[in-house]
């Protein structure tokens, strides 16, 4: 006759106790540091600004660099935080690449100005800025990532997708 198991103790009863699992010593030998390729171009960090040049397009001015994110296929996308609303950012982009650009979303406003081509095959994202506004809504804005820093929030997140590098 097999007995019915019970997931819970019974008031009174006593459970035994199991001793405690082994836990193995650190390892303290290292794996070997490969050194880089001369040959090939330093990868840029996340946390590293890029340039204007590496962008291919000019950063709004004032805007703080938040970070870069890796696309895929080859691309990485830029994001910067400005305290700067939502519209004059728009305005500056629009004067700046002479073109109207395109209203994604009006509810949170997202406007985006293509900056090249789109290649389906060999591209994740279009090439393009990309302006956000975290205020939307009455919200307090997209957090600043690095902690204790001013401004502790920002208006406007500006997404710069740049077109990669031709190889």
């Amino acid at each position: 006759m097999a007995q019915t198991p019970q997931p819970f103790p019974r008031p009174g009863e006593q459970r035994p106790v199991l001793p405690a699992p082994a836990v193995p010593a650190p390892a303290t030998r290292q794996p070997p540091v490969a050194s880089p390729d001369p040959r090939q171009p330093a990868a840029a960090s996340p946390t590293d600004a890029p340039t204007e040049a590496t962008l291919g397009v000019q950063i709004y001015p004032g805007a703080e660099f938040v970070g870069s994110f890796d696309a895929g296929r080859g691309q990485r996308y830029y994001l910067f935080g400005s305290t700067t609303d939502f519209l004059q950012i728009v305005t500056y982009y629009k004067t700046l690449l002479k073109q109207k650009g395109e209203l994604l979303f009006e509810e949170p406003p997202v406007h985006e100005f293509d900056i090249g081509k789109f290649k389906e095959e060999s591209m994740a994202f279009p090439p393009s800025v990309t302006v956000k506004d975290y205020t939307w809504g009455g919200s307090a804005g997209y957090l600043n990532p690095k902690r204790g820093a001013e401004p502790a929030r920002f208006k406007t997140i500006i997404q710069i997708v740049p077109a990669p590098a031709i190889q």
